[in-house]
């Protein structure tokens, strides 16, 4: 039986789903566990447009009791108003401390990341207690993890030769002679279950955790974005439709000639469409 959604403002609002499913879901696993025990410094990386969803009780708790030394690496920072984002984060008291805003397509905290690195390993002399200094990167999956490795340390360097006492699967890359990168899966906490949790999978499939491809229900998604985000989707693409899913969703997919059978829109294509263009940041919160 096919899942229907009430998205006209003219009706209720309100989503008729029971058993939303993605068989995707992984937890935190033990090999991010590894990582942290192994690693000196910890990077958990988060998503500048989504700070609090994007952080990882489960892995701060953990570094914690393993005494680590944690940087917050709020990256995406190109896609967000940068005072505004520093604003947020000083008056709400989030105890993000240190972090770093940081974007992978311009130069925005490239030298402070890569500066703060050196001068914590050569304070603490990490790379004096065995061989190099370890900073691990942890994170919720399309935080962009590999994308902060690659500028950080340089497209081009080398993955690190196999070392004894490393768990298999983890990629390790050479910062410099001293220190080695460790880069983990992307991991959620294990509260989340988006297989029982429309709030876990709006919020994984709006962060970019379930990408726009394999989501379920993408309409539905699309319905409580524009609740989130006021006439932002009607901006970006220049169709009027007062806050109401089911219009653009319409009008969009006519727009892009994504047609099916009696002349309607395609509206579960259309809303992936749109998904893909928020999750790649084409369209930017405000």
């Amino acid at each position: 039986m096919r899942v229907r959604y009430s998205f006209s403002s003219r009706k209720t609002r309100v989503a008729r789903a029971e058993g939303i499913t993605n068989k995707h879901k992984v937890a935190f696993p033990k090999l991010a566990k590894d990582v942290i025990r192994i690693s000196d410094i910890v990077l958990e990386v988060l998503d500048a447009r989504y700070i609090d969803k994007t952080r990882n009780q489960e892995i701060e708790n953990f570094i914690q009791q393993q005494e680590k030394m944690l940087i917050y690496v709020v990256n995406k920072a190109d896609l967000v108003d940068k005072s505004e984002t520093i604003k947020y984060l000083t008056e709400l008291n989030l105890n993000l401390y240190p972090y770093v805003l940081y974007s992978c397509k311009s130069p925005v905290g490239r030298k402070q990341l890569r500066d703060m690195i050196k001068i914590l390993v050569k304070k603490e002399k990490f790379a004096k207690l065995h061989a190099k200094a370890h900073v691990g990167v942890v994170g919720y999956p399309n935080t962009g993890k590999s994308s902060l490795i690659n500028t950080l340390v340089g497209g081009g360097r080398a993955l690190a030769a196999p070392e004894s006492g490393f768990t298999k699967g983890v990629r390790r890359i050479r910062f410099n002679k001293d220190i080695l990168i460790l880069d983990t899966p992307g991991v959620f906490g294990t509260l989340e279950n988006a297989e029982k949790s429309r709030d876990d999978l709006k919020n994984q499939a709006e962060i970019g955790v379930r990408n726009a491809s394999s989501v379920k229900h993408p309409e539905f998604i699309v319905h409580t974005l524009m609740q989130s985000n006021p006439g932002l989707f009607e901006e970006y693409y220049g169709i009027a439709a007062d806050g109401d899913a089911e219009i653009l969703l319409e009008e969009l997919g006519k727009k892009k000639g994504f047609m099916q059978k009696g002349n309607k829109a395609n509206t579960d294509k259309t809303a992936r469409y749109l998904l893909n263009d928020w999750q790649v940041g084409k369209i930017k919160k405000k």
